[in-house]
């Protein structure tokens, strides 16, 4: 018997040991940066947004970022430094609601952060997703690793207790020896063969056509409440900080799908809404990219939304030069007319009688 209680406890002690080591590795190499920032050449790879995107806000340098839903992951932070002069972290979350926004620009903005506590916040560049701002107040698109965004230290178990993170995070990129690029991190994964207009159509379902038409301020009530509790309170905390709102440059099938759902006047009414309440900030920079050229050409798309990466790298450069930039709602009623004549005049049977 006490040949087996020395086994037993000596199983135990490896056993701790063991967890011990493995807590030890994790919170040195630390792949999710959540007690701080990357250590000097460890090949780090950065492929998951709910996971990392707290610990890069928290414990990376920089003085701008990139907030929003799928239409900013092709953005290439080089292009922000090389062209604006900054040091952009990208902390997009894909199919964000306003709440994924708020959520991680409460730890951009916590003065007690390394970050925060190294390098001012001059900028936050972030996607205006007009269907998504008539969500409720409290969604959020995927659950939350909650142990990655609070502060309480006893649930860190799940974190340096991870077989995922000891073999994806740490292990893998030793062997591989090779991390993400940084600049390039959560790049959509189509290739250049997937932007054009065959693929675009065939994947492409139109919704059924609702039979009653929406009221013409139906989104506004829930629009509000979105700017209110989510967006405008970071904006009005943080006066020095440049916030640059983009209406991002969907397709025109984007339009179809808000004619056949009958919103299409719902919607120009929030455009114009969002605009009026954006607007009133002087640290606001809003644009609205929504009827350039490119939309027209579904070559340009992998799906009815997501355009090319050449595309992002335009918006950087209107940020810099001020092209598309809306200065009043005078001015964004006229973008939304002649949104309106770009889908009006379009032939959207033509496009939905050939065979694709």
């Amino acid at each position: 018997m006490k040949r087996y209680r020395n086994l037993f406890f000596s199983l135990i002690g490896i056993m701790l040991a063991l967890m011990v080591a493995v807590t030890a590795l994790v919170v040195y190499v630390d792949p999710f940066f959540h007690y701080h920032p990357p250590i000097e050449g460890f090949p780090y790879i950065v492929d998951n947004q709910l996971s990392q995107n707290p610990g890069m806000a928290k414990n990376m340098l920089y003085d701008s970022c990139i907030i929003g839903s799928s239409m900013t992951v092709n953005f290439d932070t080089d292009d922000f430094n090389e062209l604006l002069g900054m040091k952009t972290a990208k902390l997009s979350y894909s199919g964000a609601y306003p709440k994924d926004d708020s959520n991680i620009l409460s730890i951009v903005f916590d003065k007690n952060t390394y970050a925060r506590k190294n390098m001012d916040v001059k900028a936050v560049f972030i996607a205006a997703d007009i269907p998504t701002m008539s969500a409720d107040v409290d969604e959020i698109k995927y659950p939350l690793p909650e142990y990655l965004y609070d502060k309480n230290v006893l649930n860190d178990v799940e974190y340096v207790l991870n077989k995922d993170v000891l073999f994806e995070y740490i292990l893998k990129p030793v062997i591989q020896g090779k991390g993400s690029d940084l600049s390039e991190i959560y790049f959509s994964w189509w290739t250049p063969d997937y932007y054009n207009i065959q693929w675009v159509m065939h994947n492409y379902e139109q919704p059924e056509e609702a039979q009653e038409k929406a009221e013409p301020d139906s989104l506004i009530p829930a629009t509000k409440a979105n700017l209110e509790t989510n967006i405008l309170p970071y904006v009005e905390a943080n006066p020095d900080t440049e916030f640059y709102f983009f209406f991002p440059p969907y397709s025109i099938l984007y339009w179809n799908n808000v004619i056949r759902e009958n919103m299409y006047e719902a919607t120009m009414n929030q455009y114009m809404y969002v605009t009026k309440r954006l607007l009133e900030y002087d640290n606001v920079h809003l644009f609205y990219f929504q009827d350039i050229d490119e939309v027209l050409d579904l070559n340009n798309y992998a799906d009815y939304s997501h355009y090319k990466p050449e595309i992002n790298r335009f918006m950087v450069e209107c940020f810099k030069d001020g092209s598309h930039e809306v200065h009043s709602e005078e001015e964004m009623a006229k973008e939304l007319s002649k949104m309106d004549e770009m889908v009006t005049g379009f032939d959207f049977m033509d496009l939905f009688s050939q065979e694709w």
